[in-house]
């Protein structure tokens, strides 16, 4: 059907529009030669390191959510299956409050 191409145009507008909308312009300090990598990286993939670095910026955070350590504490919090499950007192229950906080002030 011809209607498919534009409304997934159209759903692909709307969405670049939304997540445009959401954009934080930063200014920050990086070292040359990380500067270097990412024109190369740029230039690589037809991009404007302006469109490149959210992209990476995004995606490595992602994975270091994804990747916090869990550091048992002494205490039982719940039982799952007869075992018990203690207490995070690693990184990322500090990490997540500070998220919460910073998710509010945003919104």
């Amino acid at each position: 059907m011809p209607g498919n191409h534009i409304d997934t145009l159209l759903q692909q507008l709307e969405h670049e529009s939304h997540r445009r909308s959401r954009l934080q312009t930063i200014t920050l300090p990086i070292e040359q030669e990380d500067l270097v990598r990412l024109q190369a990286l740029a230039e690589v993939y037809g991009m404007d390191i302006t469109e490149l670095t959210p992209v990476l910026l995004h995606s490595i955070l992602t994975d270091i959510e994804a990747h916090m350590p869990y550091k048992p504490g002494k205490k039982v919090i719940r039982v799952e299956d007869d075992e018990p499950i203690y207490e995070d007192v690693g990184p990322t229950p500090r990490y997540l409050a500070a998220k919460r906080k910073h998710e509010k002030m945003c919104a």
